[in-house]
Protein backbone atom coordinates (compact mmCIF):
# COMPACT_ATOMS: atom_id res chain seq x y z
CA UNK A 1 0.00 0.00 0.00
CA UNK A 2 1.18 3.63 -0.60
CA UNK A 3 2.03 5.38 2.34
CA UNK A 4 0.28 8.90 2.79
CA UNK A 5 2.00 12.23 4.20
CA UNK A 6 -0.43 14.53 5.50
CA UNK A 7 0.20 18.27 5.54
CA UNK A 8 -1.69 19.53 8.75
CA UNK A 9 -3.41 22.81 8.99
CA UNK A 10 -6.47 22.89 5.64
CA UNK A 11 -6.29 19.33 5.13
CA UNK A 12 -6.15 17.23 8.64
CA UNK A 13 -7.34 20.43 10.39
CA UNK A 14 -9.57 23.34 10.08
CA UNK A 15 -8.23 25.62 12.44
CA UNK A 16 -11.56 27.37 12.20
CA UNK A 17 -10.36 31.11 12.68
CA UNK A 18 -7.94 29.60 15.07
CA UNK A 19 -4.72 31.10 12.87
CA UNK A 20 -6.15 34.00 11.33
CA UNK A 21 -7.59 35.38 14.53
CA UNK A 22 -4.54 34.57 16.66
CA UNK A 23 -2.28 36.87 13.84
CA UNK A 24 -4.78 39.45 13.61
CA UNK A 25 -4.81 39.68 17.61
CA UNK A 26 -1.04 39.52 17.92
CA UNK A 27 -0.82 42.79 15.46
CA UNK A 28 -3.29 44.66 16.60
CA UNK A 29 -1.69 44.19 20.59
CA UNK A 30 1.01 45.24 19.19
CA UNK A 31 -0.33 48.77 17.27
CA UNK A 32 0.78 47.17 13.90
CA UNK A 33 -1.92 46.83 11.04
CA UNK A 34 -4.03 43.80 10.45
CA UNK A 35 -4.45 42.83 6.86
CA UNK A 36 -7.58 42.37 4.85
CA UNK A 37 -9.14 38.63 5.85
CA UNK A 38 -8.25 37.01 2.38
CA UNK A 39 -4.14 38.13 3.08
CA UNK A 40 -4.82 36.76 6.34
CA UNK A 41 -6.56 33.44 4.95
CA UNK A 42 -3.53 33.20 2.82
CA UNK A 43 -0.89 33.10 5.22
CA UNK A 44 -2.06 29.24 6.88
CA UNK A 45 0.09 27.01 5.64
CA UNK A 46 3.45 28.62 4.81
CA UNK A 47 6.56 29.64 7.27
CA UNK A 48 4.87 32.32 9.94
CA UNK A 49 7.63 34.48 9.93
CA UNK A 50 8.20 34.91 6.14
CA UNK A 51 4.20 35.06 5.66
CA UNK A 52 4.30 37.79 8.66
CA UNK A 53 7.14 40.10 6.90
CA UNK A 54 6.38 39.34 2.96
CA UNK A 55 2.36 38.88 3.60
CA UNK A 56 1.60 41.28 6.24
CA UNK A 57 4.16 43.78 6.02
CA UNK A 58 5.70 43.31 9.69
CA UNK A 59 8.56 45.24 10.05
CA UNK A 60 11.56 42.48 10.45
CA UNK A 61 12.93 43.79 13.53
CA UNK A 62 9.31 42.83 14.97
CA UNK A 63 8.87 39.72 13.58
CA UNK A 64 9.57 37.69 16.96
CA UNK A 65 7.86 39.69 18.90
CA UNK A 66 4.44 39.20 16.74
CA UNK A 67 5.10 35.30 16.38
CA UNK A 68 5.74 35.35 20.50
CA UNK A 69 2.46 36.95 21.18
CA UNK A 70 0.41 34.66 18.16
CA UNK A 71 1.72 31.63 20.01
CA UNK A 72 0.68 32.58 23.13
CA UNK A 73 -2.49 33.52 21.97
CA UNK A 74 -2.94 30.14 19.59
CA UNK A 75 -2.07 28.08 22.71
CA UNK A 76 -4.36 29.24 24.99
CA UNK A 77 -7.60 29.82 22.39
CA UNK A 78 -6.32 28.86 18.81
CA UNK A 79 -6.22 25.09 19.54
CA UNK A 80 -9.37 24.84 21.24
CA UNK A 81 -11.31 26.53 18.05
CA UNK A 82 -9.88 24.22 15.48
CA UNK A 83 -11.82 21.17 14.18
CA UNK A 84 -10.79 18.28 12.61
CA UNK A 85 -12.17 18.05 8.67
CA UNK A 86 -15.50 15.63 8.04
CA UNK A 87 -14.36 12.12 7.37
CA UNK A 88 -10.62 12.53 8.62
CA UNK A 89 -10.84 10.41 11.77
CA UNK A 90 -12.48 7.83 10.08
CA UNK A 91 -10.39 7.56 7.37
CA UNK A 92 -7.05 7.45 9.80
CA UNK A 93 -9.01 4.95 11.82
CA UNK A 94 -9.22 2.75 8.22
CA UNK A 95 -6.14 3.68 7.52
CA UNK A 96 -4.75 2.17 10.81
CA UNK A 97 -6.67 -0.99 10.27
CA UNK A 98 -5.88 -1.93 7.33
CA UNK A 99 -1.81 -1.09 8.27
CA UNK A 100 -1.39 1.81 5.67
CA UNK A 101 1.57 3.76 7.40
CA UNK A 102 1.12 7.60 7.09
CA UNK A 103 3.39 10.99 8.48
CA UNK A 104 2.51 14.34 9.18
CA UNK A 105 4.30 17.19 7.15
CA UNK A 106 3.66 20.41 8.80
CA UNK A 107 5.35 23.91 8.40
CA UNK A 108 4.05 24.29 11.82
CA UNK A 109 6.81 24.41 14.55
CA UNK A 110 7.14 20.06 15.30
CA UNK A 111 6.25 20.22 19.05
CA UNK A 112 3.37 22.19 17.97
CA UNK A 113 1.92 20.33 15.82
CA UNK A 114 1.78 17.22 17.79
CA UNK A 115 0.05 19.21 20.71
CA UNK A 116 -2.57 20.26 17.78
CA UNK A 117 -2.96 16.21 16.80
CA UNK A 118 -2.87 14.99 20.49
CA UNK A 119 -5.59 17.48 21.22
CA UNK A 120 -7.56 15.57 18.43
CA UNK A 121 -7.02 12.35 19.34
CA UNK A 122 -5.03 11.52 16.21
CA UNK A 123 -1.42 11.79 17.19
CA UNK A 124 -1.07 7.85 17.61
CA UNK A 125 -2.43 7.06 14.44
CA UNK A 126 1.48 8.57 12.59
CA UNK A 127 4.35 6.98 11.89
CA UNK A 128 5.83 10.23 12.25
CA UNK A 129 5.21 13.96 13.29
CA UNK A 130 7.83 16.06 11.16
CA UNK A 131 7.05 19.91 11.25
CA UNK A 132 9.47 23.08 11.02
CA UNK A 133 12.19 24.07 13.97
CA UNK A 134 10.43 25.16 17.38
CA UNK A 135 12.50 28.18 17.03
CA UNK A 136 10.51 30.17 14.78
CA UNK A 137 12.54 33.62 15.20
CA UNK A 138 14.01 35.36 12.63
CA UNK A 139 17.82 34.10 13.26
CA UNK A 140 17.05 30.46 12.51
CA UNK A 141 17.76 30.52 9.17
CA UNK A 142 18.72 27.10 8.94
CA UNK A 143 15.22 26.40 9.64
CA UNK A 144 13.29 23.47 7.21
CA UNK A 145 11.43 24.64 4.27
CA UNK A 146 8.43 22.26 2.86
CA UNK A 147 10.73 20.30 0.75
CA UNK A 148 13.19 19.03 3.34
CA UNK A 149 9.98 18.33 5.75
CA UNK A 150 8.41 16.33 3.14
CA UNK A 151 11.96 14.80 3.06
CA UNK A 152 12.10 13.65 6.42
CA UNK A 153 8.53 12.22 6.39
CA UNK A 154 9.22 10.48 3.52
CA UNK A 155 12.76 9.25 4.62
CA UNK A 156 10.53 8.26 8.61
CA UNK A 157 8.34 5.78 6.52
CA UNK A 158 11.24 3.89 4.77
CA UNK A 159 9.48 3.38 1.43
CA UNK A 160 8.92 5.16 -2.09
CA UNK A 161 6.85 5.60 -3.43
CA UNK A 162 4.37 7.80 -1.36
CA UNK A 163 1.94 10.06 -1.69
CA UNK A 164 1.15 13.68 -0.04
CA UNK A 165 -1.54 15.22 0.92
CA UNK A 166 -2.22 19.03 0.96
CA UNK A 167 -4.06 22.03 0.38
CA UNK A 168 -1.63 24.43 -0.97
CA UNK A 169 1.00 24.78 -3.45
CA UNK A 170 3.90 24.18 -1.35
CA UNK A 171 2.50 21.36 -0.17
CA UNK A 172 2.38 19.85 -3.75
CA UNK A 173 5.96 22.00 -4.18
CA UNK A 174 7.24 19.97 -1.46
CA UNK A 175 5.98 16.18 -3.15
CA UNK A 176 7.64 16.90 -6.16
CA UNK A 177 10.72 18.15 -5.25
CA UNK A 178 11.36 14.46 -3.31
CA UNK A 179 9.89 12.92 -6.30
CA UNK A 180 5.85 12.03 -5.25
CA UNK A 181 2.89 12.75 -6.10
CA UNK A 182 0.74 15.13 -4.30
CA UNK A 183 -3.51 15.04 -3.87
CA UNK A 184 -4.73 18.60 -3.43
CA UNK A 185 -8.22 18.93 -1.42
CA UNK A 186 -10.37 21.48 -2.13
CA UNK A 187 -11.58 21.92 1.62
CA UNK A 188 -8.33 23.89 2.91
CA UNK A 189 -7.29 27.53 2.02
CA UNK A 190 -6.22 27.11 -1.63
CA UNK A 191 -7.20 29.77 -4.27
CA UNK A 192 -9.25 28.55 -7.10
CA UNK A 193 -6.87 26.49 -9.43
CA UNK A 194 -3.95 26.90 -7.07
CA UNK A 195 -3.78 23.54 -6.68
CA UNK A 196 -3.88 22.17 -10.32
CA UNK A 197 -1.74 24.90 -11.72
CA UNK A 198 0.97 23.69 -9.34
CA UNK A 199 1.11 20.03 -10.57
CA UNK A 200 -1.53 18.41 -8.25
CA UNK A 201 -2.10 14.50 -9.62
CA UNK A 202 -6.18 15.35 -8.82
CA UNK A 203 -8.37 17.61 -6.32
CA UNK A 204 -10.73 15.74 -4.43
CA UNK A 205 -14.11 17.08 -2.30
CA UNK A 206 -14.27 14.99 0.46
CA UNK A 207 -12.38 12.03 2.36
CA UNK A 208 -14.32 9.48 0.68
CA UNK A 209 -12.97 10.87 -2.75
CA UNK A 210 -9.34 10.78 -1.39
CA UNK A 211 -9.50 7.23 0.05
CA UNK A 212 -10.78 6.43 -3.41
CA UNK A 213 -8.21 8.21 -5.47
CA UNK A 214 -5.47 6.94 -3.00
CA UNK A 215 -6.59 3.31 -3.60
CA UNK A 216 -6.42 4.09 -7.68
CA UNK A 217 -2.87 4.89 -6.87
CA UNK A 218 -2.35 1.61 -5.03
CA UNK A 219 -3.97 -0.15 -8.20
CA UNK A 220 -1.44 1.38 -10.10
CA UNK A 221 1.43 0.64 -8.54
CA UNK A 222 0.68 -3.10 -7.84
CA UNK A 223 0.66 -2.91 -11.43
CA UNK A 224 3.58 -1.57 -12.60
CA UNK A 225 5.50 -3.67 -9.43
CA UNK A 226 3.85 -6.66 -11.83
CA UNK A 227 5.49 -5.63 -14.88
CA UNK A 228 8.37 -5.13 -13.93
CA UNK A 229 8.64 -8.79 -12.15
CA UNK A 230 6.93 -10.51 -15.36
CA UNK A 231 9.67 -8.34 -17.30
CA UNK A 232 12.53 -9.76 -14.93
CA UNK A 233 11.28 -13.20 -15.37
CA UNK A 234 11.20 -13.69 -19.58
Amino acid sequence: MVPVIFDLDGTLVDPAGGITEGIAAALDGLGLPIPEQHVLDSMVGPKLSDSLEHLAKVPAARVDEVIGRYRSHYRSVGIGQSLLYPGIRELLEFFAESRRPVAVATQKPQGLARLVLEHHGIAGFFASICGASDDESMGANTAPGKVEIVGTALAALHSQPAVMVGDRHQDVAGAMANGIDCIGVSWGFALHGELQEAGAVAVVDTAAQLLKKIEELDAVRAAALSEVQNDGSL
